[in-house]
């Protein structure tokens, strides 16, 4: 008897609902973190954040038998994710959203693929055609569409936030640049516990240094991690590797741009973030731009 006659997903209705799942984690992460960060400082809230999906992803790893250190000629490239698209990332983000609307954040933050093609036509020689460099124009004058009502006098913490989202984009464009250009000698899936693991211990200087010792943390803050440490990091990070071996990456591309448009509807209904003209134009250039950038 088929699957799908026994009650359980076929192959593809499988691979599309964990696509659906991956889009819908991330999107609801940006309201979740933006709960979580009114109460536990945001450095902390990265630090912790990373804390517990290494834990869940090296439960996985020895569940399934595969828990090893990572070879050592890797051990550069965890170093470099566990920095850039890890800790850096997730500490800006997370400070910008003590100020900005998380809807406004997500669409900026996910703005990462237009700043890959300069990137990787310098680092790596990659022949970018004309649309290419459209999609880069659109993402800029998107980015700034987004900041536009802040640049008026007495906006500075909001500019400061918008210049923290960028360098948070920029920082996981280095890190794809990283990844295109590495030699793999162990899996993304081995690798991942590592990297999430360092991320933490990194992160965990800054947090006491910037914001003292360790924060107290209330139920909101507490769930708010719970889901941002289990669903939006380590089942995400799982289901992206899995995801882009079921889908040819346009397929992926195209699907994960829902996930801003997504949070900032869940933004608007949950939390009453205001939907306006700057936004809905901001986030229709960049999406976009990403449009061009992937194709």
């Amino acid at each position: 008897m088929a699957a799908g006659a026994q009650g359980g997903l076929s192959g593809p209705a499988r691979d599309r609902a964990l696509l659906a799942l991956l889009v819908l984690g991330w999107a609801v992460s940006w309201p979740a973190v933006k709960v979580g960060v009114a109460t536990v400082p945001p450095v902390w809230y990265a630090c912790l954040r990373y804390a517990i999906a290494s834990a869940c992803l090296f439960g996985l790893a020895m569940a399934r038998g595969a828990l090893a250190p990572p070879p050592r000629s890797e051990w550069s490239f965890i170093v470099a994710l566990a920095v850039l698209q890890m800790g850096l990332y997730s500490a800006l983000t997370g400070a910008a959203l003590t100020i900005l609307p998380p809807g406004r954040a997500s669409v900026l933050a996910y703005s990462t693929p237009v700043w890959v093609v300069p990137l990787a036509a310098w680092r790596l020689g990659e022949r970018v055609r004309g649309r290419g460099w459209l999609g880069v124009g659109l993402g800029t004058l998107g980015v700034v569409t987004l900041a536009a009502p802040s640049l008026g006098a007495g906006n500075g913490p909001q500019l400061a936030a918008y210049a923290m989202l960028a360098g948070a984009a920029i920082s996981w464009a280095v890190a794809i640049v990283i990844v295109r250009a590495h030699r793999f000698t162990a899996t993304a899936l081995v690798l991942a516990p590592w990297q999430m693991l360092l991320a933490a211990v990194l992160l965990l200087p800054g947090a006491v240094a910037l914001e003292g010792g360790f924060p107290a943390i209330g139920p909101a803050g507490a769930a708010s991690l719970a889901y941002v440490g289990i669903v939006a990091t380590a089942f995400a990070y799982w289901a992206v590797v899995e995801a882009g071996r079921r889908f040819p990456a346009s397929t992926l591309s195209m699907a994960l741009l829902a996930t801003p448009v997504i949070g900032t509807f869940i933004s608007a209904q949950a939390l009453g973030e205001p939907v306006g003209a700057s936004l809905i134009a901001g986030a229709l250039l960049v999406g976009c731009a990403i449009l061009l950038a992937a194709l």
